[in-house]
């Protein structure tokens, strides 16, 4: 697949264009593309539909050369036109409870289950919930790839870099937790083919 599309991509023709990128064309993104593939992303299922997932988008150079020195000096945080850091945030998740609750269910029932979400983690500790959380921000982030795929656009998801670094620098709260870091942009590599598992040795049927 080339980076310039005529069309959006099918879900088939992302999941096999894709690639791990760490060389992108020197050039802005597209507003539009940008808001549009984190809109995509956002449509991710979750538990009891939490959306626990929240994203920070560095678009900053001056920010991601320092996100580049806690990223072990990653190159790809910098040639990136882009950088989303995907987080959970189950603090603010709870706390705003309300606004996840289809408005259809009326306010008694968007009441009643508020209630009933906070009550199933308050006797968890806050490092606790914050990893229940991170295991929905995942889901999302997987989609962001894809989505960002499906519009002609390439990522690479990393983990290699220092947490309380990357709070720091963007002004997080303690208790979120980072699903990755996805520098993104169209492709100047094309990358390494695919090298997976057969179906039969990753699978049991049953």
């Amino acid at each position: 697949m080339t980076a310039t599309l005529t069309r959006p991509l099918t879900v088939t023709e992302a999941i096999e264009s894709r690639r791990s990128i760490r060389k992108f064309v020197p050039e802005p993104m597209d507003q539009n593309d940008l808001r549009e593939i984190l809109r995509l992303a956002s449509l991710a299922p979750s538990a009891n539909n939490v959306q626990t997932w929240r994203f920070a988008v560095i678009q900053n150079p001056e920010l991601q050369a320092k996100l580049q020195e806690v990223a072990y000096g990653q190159t790809q945080v910098t040639n990136a036109p882009a950088v989303i850091v995907v987080y959970s945030d189950m603090e603010d998740t709870l706390a705003s409870a309300e606004e996840t609750i289809h408005p259809g269910m009326g306010e008694e029932q968007i009441t009643t289950r508020a209630a009933g979400l906070r009550g199933q983690f308050e006797a968890q500790d806050t490092v606790q919930r914050g990893q229940w959380a991170l295991t929905q921000a995942y889901i999302a982030f997987s989609f962001l790839m894809l989505a960002a795929r499906g519009k002609g656009y390439d990522t690479v998801p990393m983990l290699g870099f220092q947490p309380d670094k990357v709070r720091e620098l963007l002004g997080l709260p303690e208790h979120v937790q980072f699903a990755g870091m996805l520098p993104i942009g169209k492709r100047a590599e094309e990358g390494f083919p695919h090298h997976r598992h057969s179906v039969e040795r990753i699978t049991k049927f049953y």
